[in-house]
C-alpha cells in the first residue's frame, strides 16, 4: 500500500497521540523519532488535557464506567443517546490507546483500588464486575497499569461460551456469543497477554474467541452467511466498544504480529470492505459518531476525512498487502 507524500503530511500534522503512530508504522521513521513524538503525549495535546481532568481520588468525571452526576432514568439514559465517555474507564482506555507512557499515571492503580467502586453492585475496580466489554477493558487497563487484574483474566477462562465467544448479556442468560463483546474480550486478553503473559487456558480461550469470528469471516451469521447487519461496515472513530470490520481486522492484525503468523485467508472480506471505503483521495470518512458526553473532541465530524480511520486502515492494508506479496 503505497502512502502519498501528500497523504503522509496530512497524517503528521495531528496530535502527538496520532503522529507517533503514522511515523512508526507508516513513515518508517527510526525509533528515536517516534519515541521522542510519543514522549510529547503527557506534555501536550490530548493527553496532557485528559491527563489535567483527572480527579484526586484518582478517577475521571467521578465514577468508574459512568461519571458520578449520570442520571440513569434519565434524558441521557434513554435509548439513542449514548452513554457518556467520559468516565475512569473510557479515559483510561483512551489514554492507553494513545499510547501514553503509564508512568504519567504513575499512583493510578493504588487510587483506584482505594476509591473506585463499579456501579454494579458496588464491586471494587480491579476486580472487574460481570460485563464482558467492561472487564475486558479492566484487564487491559490493569495490565497497563501494573494493577493486579489476574482474577479477570481467569474469569474470561470460566465465561466463555460455548461457540467460542462471549456476550455481555450472559448474566440475562444469552447462550449465544455477540460480535462486540467477543472483539472486545479479545482485545483485553491480547493486551494483557502482550504485557503480562498468558495461562495456557487464557490463550486457548483467546485462539477460540478469534475462531469464532473467522468462522463467520467477520462478518456474516454462521447459520445463513448473510451480513450479520450494517454495523459491521460502518466506520467511526473512537471504536468505543463497537464492533467493525476496521476494528476486527485492526485486532487480527495486532494478534499475528504478536504470535508470529501469517494472516488468516478468512479475514479477507472484511478487509475488501475496508478497501472499498477508501475515497478518491485516499481517505477514510468518519461515517458517524458515538452519540454521548465527551470531554472534548478527538477526531473530526461525521461526512469528514478523518486521520484515524485513516491511519487503522491503511495501516491494516499495508500489513494484508505484504503479507500476500510476500
Amino acid at each position: 500500500m503505497v502512502v502519498s507524500p501528500a497523504l503522509l503530511e496530512w497524517l503528521l500534522d495531528t496530535d502527538p497521540a496520532l503522529r507517533w503512530q503514522v511515523e512508526r508504522d507508516l513513515a518508517g521513521a527510526p525509533d528515536e523519532v517516534w519515541t521522542k513524538t510519543r514522549s510529547r503525549i503527557a506534555t501536550g495535546g490530548f493527553g496532557a488535557r485528559l491527563l489535567e481532568l483527572q480527579d484526586t481520588d484518582g478517577q475521571w468525571a467521578g465514577g468508574a464506567y459512568f461519571p458520578r452526576d449520570f442520571d440513569f432514568h434519565g434524558p441521557e439514559a434513554a435509548p439513542g443517546a449514548g452513554q457518556p465517555w467520559t468516565a475512569t474507564t473510557w479515559t483510561l482506555n483512551t489514554l492507553r490507546d494513545f499510547g501514553l507512557d503509564a508512568r504519567a499515571l504513575d499512583g493510578t492503580a493504588e487510587l483506584l483500588a482505594a476509591h473506585s467502586r463499579w456501579e454494579y453492585e458496588d464491586l471494587p475496580y480491579w476486580g472487574g464486575e460481570v460485563d464482558c466489554c467492561i472487564n475486558a477493558f479492566t484487564l487491559a487497563n490493569g495490565a497497563w497499569l501494573g494493577a493486579d487484574a489476574r482474577s479477570i483474566q481467569e474469569w474470561f477462562v470460566e465465561h466463555e461460551l460455548a461457540d467460542g465467544g462471549w456476550n455481555c448479556d450472559w448474566v440475562e442468560g444469552s447462550i449465544r456469543s455477540s460480535f462486540h463483546s467477543t472483539l472486545n474480550s479479545l482485545k483485553g486478553l491480547l493486551y494483557y497477554e502482550q504485557s503480562m503473559g498468558a495461562t495456557a487456558e487464557s490463550r486457548a480461550a483467546r485462539k477460540a474467541g478469534e475462531e469464532y469470528l473467522l468462522e463467520r469471516r467477520l462478518l456474516n451469521r454462521l447459520s445463513s452467511g448473510e451480513l450479520v447487519a450494517s454495523w459491521a461496515m460502518g466506520f467511526a472513530y473512537p471504536f468505543r466498544w463497537t464492533y467493525s470490520a476496521l476494528n476486527a481486522v485492526d485486532y487480527f492484525r495486532n494478534a499475528s504480529l504478536t504470535d508470529s503468523v501469517a494472516p488468516d485467508p478468512r479475514l479477507a472480506d472484511a478487509v475488501e470492505v475496508i478497501r472499498a471505503a477508501r475515497t478518491p483521495d485516499g481517505t477514510w470518512i468518519q461515517e458517524h459518531r458515538h452519540p454521548g458526553r465527551v470531554w472534548f473532541d478527538i477526531d473530526v465530524d461525521a461526512r469528514e476525512p478523518s486521520p484515524w480511520l485513516t491511519f487503522f486502515a491503511l495501516r491494516a492494508l499495508e500489513w494484508w498487502d505484504s503479507a500476500a506479496a510476500a
